[in-house]
């Protein structure tokens, strides 16, 4: 009977995936090292892994399955867990006809099907999938998973005993689920992990881009221990369970360091937790990666290059105004200049910049802190947030007296932030001669450029949305693969970008402010100026791909 060698040598060189003197090579190279002729192969570069495995399905009369493209059901990688299928290298994708679909790298290896069967009590129909993608699949559905819960509440009794008034021990089955969850989320990349009570379970989801995903729901029982944990590791009081506490802890994973903000606040159904993920390496951004198009970029960087001035950042919370400072200040930060950052809270620890950290109860609010900050003789000035009109008047001030201040502002779009700080009391005159450039942006998911999917627009939908259009040859649109693929989570999305619609302050729409015209009315003059708004900018960026017209109009407003 030939060899398993011998067999994949003669399938090879029947489908031309090799010559004979590649082939010749590869078995000499594999005497020396002793690895399988396939692991050779790739590692020589001869044949690709999914090009293997295609091979294999064919000869063996099975399917092969690309599981980058594979919708997995998450309730049939239960049926085994990560250690059984990290060592038959397989993991189960879904359930057909009452088996259990099982995607091997070796689909011949009976003792795994065999030992499947018999642990899941399904027969077992294997497909064959890319080694390296099934490990990758494994890394992503095997944490948080049955096992792990099970633990969890099986050592909750032990845990109560062991742990007294003081909290969770160490090494715990709750310590190690909530270490777990933890390193879950920032694996998958998301920015926030919420602790959800209910009546009668516990929600765990993770804001990934943006958009909140469940990710698993526990008993009840489970939940004191894990809040308990967090509150420890924040260095929150565990007794009090009355009143809303905020505490932040850090650490390090895989080179990175990472800080969490943690919130927790009191419920009817228990205390709800969230976890703001804050990685240090994001604010090194630069902000050709934010998503300007480069005429934006332009009229931006001409804004915060001026000596003097105010530039603000306008937009909801968690639209990346933050990012886009931190950014700002990466590029301005030099040994030559005095930077002094206000904030509440300081979330990221900048090198050579100095920043300032906001404490109401010490009385140190934004104004007090800018009022001090000025006597430093500070070159530029970055104000968290224009909350009232006291810090608003001292920041433009500074800005009229030689400092170059950034700071951010709730308004929906670039041109409410004048009348909005004129309502807040400042000047309208005052408003007009300070404020270099007003910037307003959102965050967009990204298609998954894995599975995105090309299609054709409906014409009528396209007028109705103001879509320009009629600058396309060819009217091909992409939308978001609606089961998605491995790669993006199944969401059919994967990262974000900003949309961005910058206004220099022109000498009509400074003249427009000292009149304390309406937004609308500057918004009409930016227009006829050149203004690319949020919308239209978000629209040039489905035309190129990036994002969908769906993904524009749920962050911009009509």
């Amino acid at each position: 009977m030939p060899s398993a060698t011998d067999r994949l040598s003669q399938l090879l060189l029947k489908n031309n995936v090799v010559t004979e003197k590649q082939l010749a090579q590869a078995l000499e190279r594999q005497k020396e090292t002793g690895a399988s002729l396939g692991r050779v192969l790739l590692e020589l570069g001869m044949v690709k892994e999914n090009q293997l495995a295609e091979l294999i399905a064919r000869e063996l009369g099975l399917e092969y399955v690309d599981l980058l493209e594979y919708k997995i059901n998450i309730q049939a990688t239960t049926s085994i867990d990560e250690s059984m299928a990290r060592r038959y290298s397989c993991i189960p994708i879904d359930f057909e006809d009452g088996k259990l679909v099982v995607a091997m790298a070796d689909p011949t290896n009976i003792y795994a099907l065999d030992d499947i069967r018999l642990s899941t009590g399904y027969e077992v129909k294997p497909v064959v999938s890319a080694r390296e993608d099934i490990l990758n699949a494994i890394q992503r559905y095997y944490h948080l998973d049955t096992d792990v819960v099970e633990e969890a509440l099986q050592g909750k009794e032990e845990e109560e005993e062991a742990e007294g008034i003081t909290g969770v021990v160490d090494d715990t089955p709750l310590v190690r689920f909530t270490t777990t969850m933890i390193t879950e989320a920032i694996n998958r990349g998301a920015s926030d992990i919420h602790i959800d009570p209910r009546e009668n379970e516990v929600l765990i989801r993770y804001r990934i881009d943006g958009v909140c995903q469940e990710i698993k729901r526990l008993p009840k029982n489970v939940h004191e221990g894990i809040v308990s944990r967090i509150k420890i590791i924040s260095d929150l009081n565990i007794a009090e369970r009355r009143i809303p506490q905020d505490g932040h802890f850090g650490l390090v994973t895989n080179g990175k360091s990472i800080d969490f903000r943690v919130a927790v606040l009191p419920t009817v159904y228990g205390e709800k937790v969230v976890m703001r993920i804050l990685d240090k390496s994001s604010i090194l951004l630069r902000l050709e990666d934010l998503g300007f198009l480069p005429e934006a970029l332009e009229k931006y960087r001409q804004a915060f290059t001026k000596p003097h001035g105010a530039l603000l950042v306008t937009g909801p919370t968690g639209s990346g105004k933050s990012t886009s400072l931190y950014a700002t200040l990466n590029v301005l930060n030099t040994e030559h200049k005095n930077i002094t950052t206000v904030e509440d809270p300081v979330e990221y620890r900048l090198a050579g910049i100095n920043q300032v950290q906001v404490n109401p109860k010490a009385g140190l609010t934004f104004a007090n802190a800018l009022r001090n900050i000025l006597r430093t003789s500070p070159d530029i000035l970055m104000v968290g947030e224009i909350r009232d009109r006291e810090t608003a008047k001292t920041a433009i001030e500074a800005a009229l007296t030689g400092h170059l201040v950034l700071s951010t502002l709730h308004t929906n779009d670039a041109p409410s932030a004048l009348p909005r700080l004129i309502e807040m009391g400042v000047e309208a005159f005052l408003v007009s001669s300070a404020i270099n450039c007003v910037m307003a942006q959102r965050l967009v998911r990204k298609l998954c450029p894995n599975c995105k999917v090309p299609y054709e627009p409906d014409i009528e939908v396209l007028k109705a949305l103001n879509f320009p259009y009629e600058d396309m040859d060819e009217l091909i649109l992409y939308k978001a693969n609606e089961n998605g693929c491995a790669k993006c989570g199944g969401t059919g999305y994967k990262g974000r970008i900003g949309l961005y619609e910058v206004m220099p302050m022109s000498e009509e729409i400074k003249k427009l402010t000292v009149k304390e015209a309406s937004a609308t009315t500057i918004m009409k003059q930016a227009k006829e100026e050149g203004l690319i708004t949020m919308r239209d900018d978000g629209f040039i960026k489905v035309k190129m791909g990036i994002t969908s017209i769906e993904e524009v109009m749920r962050v911009v407003a009509v």
